[in-house]
């Protein structure tokens, strides 16, 4: 059976056998002994991962999913996948996330069969991942971005498990996972973008924030620019980014006056005024709120730490 296996294209048993494929999956034994008990490893790891060419006749049916996630990446052909009773048609440069623990199926289109690149990766953070807004506009196929950085860190991360399992390969392998995940999922941060690109209303809103970080913007202003009730607006910003849209506001003025304390001499009350506070111990009171210690005491560390160091 295996020599059959090795010379005829095709999936069996849920994996696909043809010329050219690459594959490595981690043993359940060395995933127990040597990534699950590592608390830098257990959290999110590669469990298994591969490269198909060309994959003609490749199909896979799974009742109950994976216990871990799927990322598949088609740079070529086409295939389709379905979740429960919705299918997706994937082509080239498009990619998409399996979450864990769901019925699916997927398989190369027969008069075009795809080139595909993929990871089976889990960890005790899974659920938390897949609860990600960003995360789940990937479980559907997406188009991706690619200035040519995607496949060198997928080659690096094979090629080092490659080499065996040792907590080093492994460390390096699964830091790898995270950087490379966050080249699909948040694609459009790590590539400019075009003006055809669209960009959702809670990113627009936030970079709004950043070019009037000096001034001051209320909730009302923010809704109205974007055409949603004051309610819709803070939901959907809280939803994105876990912060009401004003306590963001102010987290990033602080975030700006954390530099002026740290890289010039101006007075705290001047600092104060620059960032749109009429009120200087209001100021000083949001300060102590978001960054836990006074303007005052937080220049002092600095300078004091300065100091140290000099020494």
């Amino acid at each position: 059976m295996k020599e059959i296996k090795e010379n005829k294209e095709g999936s069996y048993k849920n994996i696909w056998y043809g010329l050219g494929r690459q594959r490595i999956e981690i043993p359940k034994t060395i995933l127990k002994s040597r990534v699950m008990g590592n608390s830098l490893l257990k959290h999110l790891h590669v469990c298994s991962i591969g490269y198909y060419p060309k994959a003609k006749d490749h199909y896979t049916y799974r009742k109950k999913g994976l216990p871990e996630n799927f990322l598949f990446y088609c740079v070529d052909g086409h295939g389709f996948f379905q979740i429960g009773k919705q299918r997706h048609e994937v082509g080239p440069n498009e990619f998409f996330i399996l979450p864990q623990n769901v019925e699916h199926s997927y398989g190369s289109s027969a008069d075009h069969p795809w080139t595909i690149y993929w990871i089976h990766f889990g960890g005790d953070s899974l659920p938390q991942f897949n609860e990600v807004q960003e995360v789940q506009k990937h479980f559907k196929p997406v188009y991706v971005k690619n200035n040519g950085d995607i496949l060198p860190i997928f080659t690096k991360i094979y090629k080092t498990l490659e080499l065996g399992y040792s907590i080093d390969n492994l460390l390096f392998a699964n830091m790898c996972l995270s950087h490379f995940l966050t080249l699909f999922v948040y694609n459009s941060r790590h590539y400019a973008g075009t003006n055809t690109d669209k960009i959702d209303c809670v990113d627009s809103a936030i970079l709004f924030m950043q070019e009037h970080i000096n001034n001051n913007i209320s909730l009302n202003d923010l809704s109205k620019q974007y055409n949603y009730s004051v309610s819709r607006f803070s939901n959907l910003f809280k939803q994105k980014t876990g912060y009401a849209p004003i306590d963001y506001f102010l987290q990033m003025k602080m975030q700006k006056a954390c530099q002026q304390l740290d890289f010039s001499d101006r007075s705290i009350k001047d600092i104060a005024f620059s960032m749109g506070f009429d009120d200087p111990y209001y100021f000083s009171k949001r300060f102590r709120t978001i960054i836990g210690m006074s303007p005052k005491k937080y220049r002092t560390r600095r300078i004091d730490e300065a100091k140290a160091d000099m020494q």
